[in-house]
């Protein structure tokens, strides 16, 4: 009987059930949409901010060590201390070495450009990786400032890493004439060793970041006379925000909440494990990249679960105003089964089950259609699918009934509260 009676109520009432349906169907699609995107989004922002370049940085651990005496500070006016090369390939050794899109070696000086009749007594030069090869035990990475700093554009091609050409900014390019494949006397600065022929094959962007001379590594140690030295290192990582427990210094921790700390990807937890990785350093974050990352996702974050919100607040907004009118139409029905004993419990039971029902064949079309929606938010934006995982299905239908039975509610409080004679006279 129970089954019979809510078979009837939709099939005698299909346009109120199509109403409050189709207001379930669109508030599921947009939460379904949202709850992928933003389960997915912290991955794919981050590889979009990837391209503004690296978000840590190595350096020497001899750089942070201050010796003052008496107020006055006895470390050496040099430029400190260098990382060895031969130690790069450890970073591939590291937890989340999976999570290193690529990194940059940097040793750098003050040298002197000469091509024609043209000078410049001081211009900066950095050593770097272009493309190269590292390969740590089964693991293996072509990283160098290209793949660090993808956004950089050049006019001509990237050196080999095993040649001796050069890519110069287009400041200096301009000062000196200098076109790709010209030839370019470099010396270093305020030294009496002999000058070197390069040949230029781009002409980078001027930018304040990318100023001066871009030489292989190998090359800048020959003319600095420093060979498998490391002034530091770039390192762009694909990272967790930070959070208060992000924060915590690990020394403090033990145990199974330092486990946790440590197995998370957290820019501080990669740069603990890249200073481990390599002897004698110091890793910290780039802050201005990693901060601008956590703030830009807690945004984006902010702002879809008002969108997931407002959509099933109208969704249950809808259901409630299908359900009043569908209650003031059936209020003989209700008479009727409670002039014949039933219950409010019982009464209620039947308004709940075609809610619950209705809940869940809108849920489950809205998660169809959100789904689409999801995918096609990735692909306009992020020009990749959204991963949709399997337990997202539940959540969602779980989200349907509580909306739908948020909005019948009240509807369903009122109908079970009525005047069993009144109600079948039509008064309320």
């Amino acid at each position: 009987m129970f089954v019979r009676l809510v078979y009837e109520s939709f099939r005698r009432q299909k346009r109120r059930k199509l109403l409050a349906g189709a207001a379930i169907t669109l508030g599921v699609t947009v939460a379904t949409a949202m709850i992928a995107v933003a389960t997915d989004i912290g991955d794919k922002i981050n590889r979009e901010l990837r391209t503004i370049g690296a978000n840590l940085v190595v350096t020497p651990e001899e750089d942070s060590l201050d010796v003052e005496i008496g107020g006055v500070n006895l470390k050496p006016p040099t430029d400190g201390a260098f990382l060895n090369e031969a130690d790069l390939p450890k970073i591939l050794e590291i937890f989340w070495h999976n999570n290193i899109t690529a990194f940059a070696p940097m040793l750098s000086a003050n040298v002197k450009l000469q091509h024609g009749d043209q000078t410049i007594e001081l211009a900066p030069l950095t050593g770097t990786y272009f493309a190269k090869k590292i390969t740590y035990g089964n693991q293996s990475l072509t990283t160098g400032i290209h793949a660090t700093f993808p956004t950089w554009k050049l006019d001509g091609a990237w050196p080999q890493d095993d040649s001796r050409d050069i890519v110069i900014d287009t400041a200096l390019a301009e000062k000196l004439g200098l076109k790709p494949n010209d030839q370019l006397s470099i010396s270093l600065f305020n030294s009496d060793a002999p000058a070197r022929s390069v040949r230029v094959t781009g002409i980078l962007s001027s930018d304040d970041e990318i100023s001066g001379v871009w030489v292989p590594l190998a090359l800048a140690q020959e003319i600095l006379g420093e060979p498998g030295a490391v002034r530091r290192i770039v390192v762009s990582a694909l990272t967790k925000p930070e959070d208060a427990f992000a924060r915590r210094d690990p020394k403090s921790l033990s145990g199974a909440v330092y486990d946790r700390w440590y197995c998370s990807p957290y820019p501080q937890s990669i740069a603990f494990q890249l200073a481990e990785a390599i002897p004698h350093s110091r890793a910290e974050q780039i802050r201005r990249i990693s901060q601008n990352e956590g703030t830009i996702l807690t945004r984006i974050e902010g702002l879809i679960f008002l969108i997931t919100v407002a959509a099933l607040f109208a969704s249950a907004l809808a259901v409630s105003a299908a359900m009043a009118t569908t209650m003031f139409e059936r209020r003989a029905e209700v008479g009727l089964m409670k002039a014949l004993g039933a219950g409010k419990l019982a009464v209620a039971s039947i308004f709940f089950a075609e809610a619950a029902l209705l809940a869940l064949m809108g849920g489950a079309l809205g998660f169809v259609l959100g789904t689409g929606l999801a995918h096609q938010i990735g692909h306009s934006i992020f020009s990749s699918d959204i991963s949709i995982p399997p337990v997202l299905l539940p959540v969602i239908l779980a989200i349907a009934v509580m909306v739908t039975f948020a909005g019948s509610a009240m509807a369903i409080r009122r109908a079970v509260s009525l005047d069993p004679v009144f109600a079948l006279r039509g008064e309320l």
